[in-house]
């Protein structure tokens, strides 16, 4: 066997695991757009009082026996996003992903977009994106001030 016949192989295997991953893409896709569908038609606003946040699994916190019986066996063992909350007079356990878990303060009132037991947005907060977006702006605001500033003072004495 040559170097051309190991080269043809490995061409061969690696245009396998590509067509492989593009047809796990697409079939993720469409699992995806059916889930957001659901959770788009049962959300609903509330307002929260939240106590605690946690990145932990799901093992870990207290979530009820029927939720962690549902709970797939790879979410069970990975690391997620908890939020403690008080809703009306319950105290409960919610999911949300990365970017709401960031934005939520704790001890604080908070109103939510709630699908089930899944934080699905913050109303009326900005996102983490949102807050730099506006920390860039204010820099270069204030450095064009200070650049304005100087080039005055600098007209001043030459007049």
């Amino acid at each position: 066997m040559g170097a051309f016949d190991i080269i043809i192989i490995v061409g061969v295997i690696l245009v396998g695991i590509v067509v492989g991953l593009y047809y796990l893409n697409r079939w993720a896709a469409k699992k995806q757009a059916a889930q957001q569908k659901f959770v788009d038609s049962s959300k609903m606003e509330t307002t929260i009082f939240v106590l605690d946040k946690k990145h932990d699994k799901a093992k870990n916190v207290n979530l009820p026996k029927v939720v962690m019986t549902k709970l797939p066996k790879m979410y069970r063992v990975m690391k997620m996003y908890f939020v403690q909350a008080k809703v009306g007079p319950q105290i409960v356990t919610l999911m949300c992903d990365k970017n709401v878990f960031r934005a939520i303060p704790v001890k604080k009132n908070v109103k939510i977009e709630l699908a089930g037991m899944y934080i699905t947005s913050i109303k009326g907060m900005k996102t983490e994106y949102e807050k730099k977006q506006l920390a860039k702006q204010k820099q270069k605001q204030d450095k064009r001030e200070k650049d304005l500033a100087k080039f005055m003072a600098k007209e001043a004495k030459r007049k």
